[in-house]
């Protein structure tokens, strides 16, 4: 799938049942294993009915049932409402499947309202986009790319071919472990297994990055629309990680690094022909996206500027200066430029009677300094704090019960620095969402407009983001730092 890990998280556990939920093993192992940027909401949302404009289905997919993929599309925010721009991805996805080596297979295409930019397919033909990944394209031929490379995945029937293998790896570690009384044997080819298994998945994922652009260029895209967007992704996973470059992944990670791909993506378009082949129906896209829903569900918590609110938690707060804050489907998480300080703010379960002090405990699996932990009032709610130093960072933490609802504030700081004056401002900003305020958040969303001058800046000045708004304005629209716009040419801002 198109890659898109969440960067910058540091050392910190997340606890509770809010930050596990997982769906059926059997339909993990059947996904195609393309992870985007896992953002959403701290809390799941409720589903949302299907839309009567939903793509028609030619047959029943099979090997995931209904409830299965209704906890899916939950787990991404429910279905997103938005005719035209679901018209162009089955008009594309079709158009995908002709040129394809299965023209027979069906597919259905589901929209999904999460800002996250992720795209997946499971075996039976359904293939998922978010409305994240949508926004970020600048053309049909970039929307076309991530189609077909979902699409590879299940001509190629990779999920098969990734859960045999796993089971197969998990057989055999069992029996060397249980039935020849060989633990350690086990455990050793268990993590031989997980290796092997990262490998396999990230040449399957440059596999069928080739099979994609292949695709891509037989049914009349231009096939150098998947490199323009993997570099897209690319700017995007270095804004969030606030250093300026998107970390690569480590020999675990499931896909191969993002500059490895767009050089193989690169290459594969540059056999099909010479630049300016195909078409990119930059146009049609801007239509079909123009007024689509931008960021965060104002009702599943919103970031603006440096201050978080959740309406539907009835609670807000504000993080100090230098960071910068994203809404992620688990947690709140922070980062400063540099790096050298992060946050966390997620919901946590509590046993009944169970202490405060006793939760952060049970919630953190480094050492906290006794002597450190404080059970006092924090804005009015009861809450408990303490001190722990890790190999590498010094943090802070917090549990606060407002209501019936505990959540856990944490900040780090690299290195022996203690970051207590900070967390306090932050901490002691938690407050209660005033009626007012929830009626004024209202959702941002992408505006197509036309250039009055050739100044980036000029439009970037309409963005309505926290932080970086030419930056952001630049990377929405596929352009590089200093390239004049055209005017008179149609370009996307963020706007309330």
């Amino acid at each position: 799938m198109m890659d898109g890990r969440t960067q910058g998280r540091t050392e910190m556990r997340r606890g509770g049942a809010a930050a596990r939920r997982p769906l059926a093993l059997a339909l993990l192992l059947a996904l195609s294993a393309c992870a985007g940027e896992q953002t959403g909401s701290v809390l799941v949302p409720a589903v949302v009915a299907v839309p009567p404009e939903a793509p028609r289905t030619t047959g029943r997919p099979a090997n995931v049932t209904d409830a299965d993929h209704t906890k899916l599309v939950a787990s991404f925010g429910g279905e997103y409402r938005a005719p035209a721009t679901l018209r162009l991805l089955t008009e594309v996805t079709d158009r995908l499947v002709a040129a394809s080596d299965r023209p027979d297979q069906t597919y259905v295409v589901t929209l999904l309202d999460s800002p996250v930019v992720n795209a997946f397919a499971l075996p039976s033909g359904r293939l998922y986009v978010t409305r994240g990944l949508v926004a970020l394209a600048s053309d049909t031929s970039e929307i076309a790319a991530v189609l077909a490379h979902e699409i590879a995945h299940v001509t190629l029937n990779h999920a098969t071919a990734r859960t045999e293998l796993e089971l197969r790896s998990q057989l055999v570690s069992r029996v060397v472990a249980d039935v020849l009384n060989d633990p350690a044997t086990g455990a050793q080819l268990q993590s031989q297994s997980r290796f092997a298994l990262a490998r396999f998945s990230r040449e399957q994922e440059l596999e069928a990055d080739a099979a994609g652009v292949r695709t891509l260029a037989k049914a009349g895209y231009d096939p150098y629309g998947a490199g323009r967007f993997l570099t897209a992704l690319n700017r995007t996973l270095a804004l969030k990680a606030g250093g300026g470059t998107a970390a690569e992944p480590d020999m675990l990670a499931t896909h191969p690094g993002t500059t490895e791909r767009i050089g193989l993506v690169t290459r594969a378009a540059r056999r099909t022909g010479a630049p300016g082949i195909g078409v990119d129906d930059r146009a049609v896209h801007l239509a079909a996206v123009d007024g689509l829903a931008y960021g965060d569900n104002p009702g599943e918590g919103a970031v603006r500027g440096h201050r978080f609110v959740h309406p539907s938690l009835g609670i807000a707060f504000e993080v100090p200066d230098g960071f910068s804050i994203e809404n992620t489907r688990n947690a709140v998480l922070g980062t400063t430029n540099e790096g050298s300080r992060r946050l966390l703010f997620d919901q946590v379960e509590a046993k009944d009677g169970q202490g405060l002090d006793a939760i952060l405990k049970a919630t953190w699996n480094d050492a906290i300094d006794p002597a450190s932990i404080e059970v006092a009032p924090i804005a009015g709610h009861p809450a408990a704090t303490a001190l722990s130093r890790g190999k590498d960072w010094t943090f802070r933490l917090a549990a606060i019960r407002v209501g019936e609802t505990t959540f856990r504030l944490i900040m780090a700081a690299k290195g022996a620095t203690d970051p207590d004056p900070a967390f306090r401002r932050w901490t002691a900003s938690l407050a209660s969402v005033s009626a007012a305020e929830t009626a004024s958040l209202k959702p941002l969303r992408l505006q197509v407009v036309a250039a009055a001058s050739s100044s980036a800046e000029d439009l970037a000045r309409r963005m309505a983001v926290p932080d970086r708004a030419l930056d952001r304005f630049l990377v929405l629209n596929g352009l590089e730092r200093g390239v004049p716009l055209k005017p008179g040419q149609s370009y996307k801002v963020v706007v309330e």
